[in-house]
């Protein structure tokens, strides 16, 4: 059994860390950092709660610590984890530059402690479908992966701290590394990048909006995209390829039943309707078209934890490697003077 430290019981510690850590075997939440309030109490009995970083790391049976906190705390709050000896979860992005990216992975080789990032996203059932596609050639040869992820609020939030200037604030940090993640996981790193970072509501004062283009010798195009005002959303993912393609129009639904803590019990907690499915186009040699929906992947976000477990134990390799968070970070670094200098930027081999 792992025992986990949880820092931090907003969005993300509640939705997206606790529900999903106490409901995998071998691992288990035995304290939770929150500064003010009692939620945690309530919600896992079980779990300690503790106001302050140095209480948590008290815990002598603390193995590793998630921290689930604003993007501008990442970098210190795991330095002084690695530093007390644990392994480190960080959730995305891992750090708000690439300099402390650098400095943190590092460091957790010079202490001898596992580091990863939070991408879960990559265990989307539609994402996992699309990565079998690609794999297994079904769409000939592929030209263009466009990845979506939209929401309509047209209201700032007042006080929201992604919603200030600063280190790490906006749609851009917030989005982007999940999409990014999908590209490279699919297509490895691009040759060039090509970025729009901007700001559409009135009195915004964070970014709220991107369009990121990354070019592939290959000839491969991925555009990934996301508005904050958008009222009619676009397609999820759109796949094209020399011999058919694939649209999902529809967003995976594990978030939104993360969000309201309605999981399925006996089954995937991605599962959709079958109106749901990506709609797969595929042209035979003589040109006829066929269609037929495509189930996601049965997959969820446990078993992006379930990995991370059997690494901590030496029983797998880890998925997302501390090198594969350096390259998310480089991305978002060249993303944003691609979008101040208004020019694509190559990446240097």
């Amino acid at each position: 059994m792992i025992d986990v430290g949880l820092i931090g019981f907003g969005l993300a510690g509640r939705a997206f860390h606790a529900q999903v850590i106490s409901r995998v075997p071998g691992l288990r939440l035995a304290a939770i950092l929150q500064r003010s309030g009692n939620e945690t109490c309530e919600a896992y009995p079980g779990a300690r709660i503790v106001r302050t970083l140095e209480e948590l790391l008290s815990i002598p049976e603390i193995r590793l610590v998630v921290i689930a906190t604003p993007n501008d705390s990442h970098y210190p709050l795991a330095h002084k984890c690695l530093a007390a000896g644990r392994d480190v979860l960080v959730d995305k992005p891992f750090t708000t530059t690439l300099e402390e990216a650098v400095a943190l992975v590092e460091f957790a080789e010079q202490k001898g402690q596992l580091l990863t990032v939070y991408q879960n996203r990559r265990y989307d059932g539609d994402f996992q479908a699309i990565a079998q596609l690609v794999a297994g050639g079904t769409l000939g040869r592929i030209v263009r992966f466009e990845s979506n992820y939209d929401r309509f609020r047209p209201q700032l939030r007042a006080g929201a701290w992604r919603e200030k200037t600063g280190p790490g604030t906006g749609i851009f940090f917030d989005i982007a590394p999940h999409l990014i993640d999908h590209a490279l996981v699919l297509f490895g790193m691009p040759q060039a990048v090509t970025a729009d970072i901007r700001i559409e509501r009135e009195g915004g004062l964070a970014d709220d909006a991107f369009d990121l283009t990354f070019h592939y010798a290959s000839g491969v195009r991925a555009d990934l995209r996301s508005s904050i005002l958008a009222a009619a959303t676009r397609p999820r993912f759109t796949l094209l390829g020399t011999r058919g393609a694939y649209v999902k129009v529809t967003v995976d639904p594990q978030e939104g039943n993360l969000r309201r803590g309605h999981l399925p019990v006996d089954a995937p907690w991605g599962a959709e309707p079958e109106e749901n499915w990506g709609l797969l186009t595929t042209v035979s040699d003589d040109g006829t078209f066929t269609q037929r929906r495509m189930p996601s992947a049965n997959c969820d976000y446990r078993d992006f934890y379930a990995n991370l477990r059997d690494a901590i134990l030496g029983k797998a390799n880890l998925a997302v490697q501390p090198e594969w968070a350096l390259d998310v970070m480089r991305l978002l670094e060249v993303a944003r003077e691609s979008s101040k200098s208004r020019c694509t930027i190559p990446l240097s081999c």
